[in-house]
């Protein structure tokens, strides 16, 4: 198996945002020791805090009996190792959010000849403009706001669908105008870093917003 046929895990915000580490060992502990294979180096996160096993059908996460807890999508892991999936959010302590990006969904997006615009290799969660890569990788928030977007491309997507989309229903019920706003504001300064020359995300006032791809 080579290095891109492995999972990886990307840190998703923080002074860490868009850091990578290949699973490309039997058994990967993360912790804020040095000698751990992915190191967090905050007093929050234990010195071993939790570990990812390869199985044979696959990874699982385990808890090493940390101080502060190991949570996949919002839930503590306790006694029984959870089993990673493509897409999954852990989080150590509380503190530090790595996205696992299955196997296979790690190899590159393919780009061939000159080109303008837009591509999301949708499988590895990875955006391009022009085919240039987005570094680091937009947070979850943006990529799901992008992602609907993407696939309604040249359609009014509603604030209220947008709501639906990035945020969960009990955030939701909290989300004002503003949050909105900031997100797409956000969102239009990572393109823009690399193309400022065309606006990707448009705004329909009184309606929503719309993707106008090159």
């Amino acid at each position: 198996m080579t290095q891109q046929d492995r999972p990886i895990l990307i840190a998703h915000e923080g002074e860490l945002e868009g850091e990578r580490w290949v699973l490309d060992q039997e058994q990967m502990t993360i912790g804020r020791a040095a000698e751990c294979d992915v190191v967090l180096p905050r007093r929050q996160v234990s010195r071993h805090h939790a570990r990812i096993e390869r199985i044979d059908d696959g990874y699982v996460l385990r808890d090493l009996g940390s101080k502060n807890g190991t949570y996949v999508n919002g839930q503590k892991v306790t006694g029984e190792p959870h089993r990673l999936k493509d897409g999954d959010e852990i989080q150590v302590a509380l503190y530090v959010k790595l996205g696992f990006v299955g196997a296979d969904a790690t190899v590159p997006l393919e780009l061939t000849g000159p080109y303008k615009g837009l591509r999301i290799d949708k499988p590895a969660k990875r955006v391009f403009i022009g085919g240039q890569e987005l570094s680091p990788p937009l947070s979850p928030a943006q990529y799901r706001m992008l992602i609907t977007l993407y696939d309604n491309e040249g359609e009014v997507v509603s604030r209220d669908d947008i709501v639906e989309a990035v945020w969960s229903d009990e955030e939701a019920l909290g989300v004002t105008e503003q949050a909105i706003d900031a997100l797409v504001h956000r969102l239009r300064d990572r393109i823009a870093a690399i193309d400022p020359d065309h606006e990707y995300i448009v705004t329909v006032r009184g309606h929503g917003f719309r993707l106008e791809n090159r």
